[in-house]
């Protein structure tokens, strides 16, 4: 079975692309063929895998802008059974270009239609807004993942995130469902972060993973090296935290088919 998941925080820094890039290579370690499509047009994680996102031929902008097949524009990246179709800041002015097209809203989920059996998983990296991208992204999943930081803010901004979906599912995406709340940055030595974990189960019944995200040094070296943390070091808390995640992650799909 495969499936599209949009990992989605219109909020900046909450460790979005950190869980698009490490949760997806962790589940490409345990024999899932995934691929990873940056609609973000900061591109962090096209840069995040070690992708020069200035010198890409063709982007998910190419796709989403002149038709060209996803197929066209995936990049196999060195860790095995993981692909990703890369951004780069051109994707900043696809919102004005598409705008006046017929059915905006779908254009993705029929690029994604043509290429959606070939994987086990495909993630879709959201940018942190709530323009037409992002639209897309969601009319194009069939679930949402959504991180959310072990901060004094963490649930500013979620009501209207939630009824960004509700909008999308009533009107776009029928069938669009939350797939589950990560919890990131968590510093156990603080009473903060425990209080932010029990707000955020609070509010999302049951869809929070068990599996926290620590703050973790090594974690956060990571991207500048251009690798997932389970590259660069397997050992760190961080890597296991996300490899625990892929865990969860595949139990809960499970229990659910």
């Amino acid at each position: 079975m495969s499936k599209v998941i949009a990992v989605f925080n219109q909020k900046g820094g909450v460790g979005k692309t950190t869980t698009n890039v490490n949760l997806s290579a962790c589940l490409a370690k345990k024999g899932k063929k995934i691929l990873v499509i940056d609609v973000d047009p900061q591109g962090n994680t096209t840069s995040g895998f070690g992708i020069d996102k200035n010198n890409v031929e063709v982007s998910v902008y190419d796709s989403l802008v002149d038709g060209v097949s996803l197929k066209e524009a995936v990049i196999d990246l060195n860790t095995e059974n993981l692909f990703l179709v890369p951004s780069n800041v051109e994707l900043a002015g696809a919102e004005i270009e598409l705008t006046g097209r017929d059915e905006r809203e779908l254009i993705l989920k029929k690029l994604v239609n043509e290429i959606k059996e070939d994987y086990d998983f495909i993630f879709i990296d959201c940018p942190p807004s709530l323009g037409l991208l992002t639209i897309n992204s969601l009319v194009a999943a069939d679930s949402v993942i959504i991180p959310i930081q072990c901060e004094y803010y963490a649930l500013e901004g979620v009501s209207q995130l939630m009824d960004t979906i509700r909008l999308v599912k009533k009107s776009l995406n029928p069938t669009l469902e939350i797939e589950g709340v990560v919890l990131s940055m968590f510093d156990g030595r603080t009473n903060l972060s425990i209080q932010v974990v029990e707000e955020v189960k609070k509010f999302f019944k049951g869809k929070v993973y068990t599996t926290i995200i620590p703050r973790n040094v090594r974690l956060a070296e990571a991207p500048s090296y251009g690798v997932p943390i389970i590259d660069y070091d397997s050992k760190c808390k961080g890597a296991q935290a996300y490899m625990e995640l892929a865990d969860e992650f595949l139990e809960y799909l499970e229990d659910v088919i």
